[in-house]
């Protein structure tokens, strides 16, 4: 089921009935469970399809990518939703997500574009001299970093010069198959 977001779709109804928490993403299992937030997608996703392995292969692994995920997600993505959440007209008492309007606080859309920025500053620190951001290898991290990274020029924010090893990974990700679906 696509949900147009724009619409508010989210909270129609009908989209209630499958997630009361009006939140996406939303995956129906094959078994009718429904599983509403990242990390339990990607744990069943995983599971179904082990190879290759997104979430690590090693213990280490395993935490290493866990860890950066999680910075992505509260670091980058978080950051990004803050910036426009708070300063988009169209969001208006849409402040966060869910079936409970919020309003708009203006300062915190200012320092989610200051967390932006110290964001890509974090990645291309953790770029520089290595081809992926958590192992040695093509993770759920890197997936969840595209995200983040193409995601934030809904604020205005781009990678640019100052992020050299964070371009260069950014160009080698678009190289990936996967990257042209």
């Amino acid at each position: 089921m696509q949900v147009d977001l724009r619409s508010g779709e989210q909270l129609s109804e009908a989209f209630r009935r499958v997630n009361p928490q009006c939140t996406v993403p939303a995956l129906r299992t094959e078994d009718g469970a429904v599983l509403t937030d990242n990390a339990a997608i990607t744990a069943y996703l995983e599971a179904r399809y082990p190879q290759p392995p997104l979430l690590g292969g090693t213990p280490i692994e395993k935490a290493e990518i866990a860890s950066w995920n999680w910075r992505i997600e509260f670091e980058g993505l978080m950051a990004i939703a803050e910036a426009l959440r708070n300063s988009a007209p169209a969001m208006a008492n849409r402040a966060l997500p869910g079936p409970v309007d919020y309003p708009q606080i203006p300062e915190l859309a200012q320092r989610g574009l200051a967390r932006v920025q110290q964001f890509f500053a974090t990645l291309d620190t953790c770029l520089a001299g290595r081809d992926f951001i958590a192992t040695d290898r093509f993770s759920i991290a890197d997936i969840t970093a595209v995200v983040a990274v193409d995601f934030a020029r809904v604020v205005k924010v781009r990678v640019d010069e100052r992020h050299a090893h964070l371009m260069r990974w950014r160009a080698a990700m678009a190289q990936r198959a996967a990257m042209s679906l």
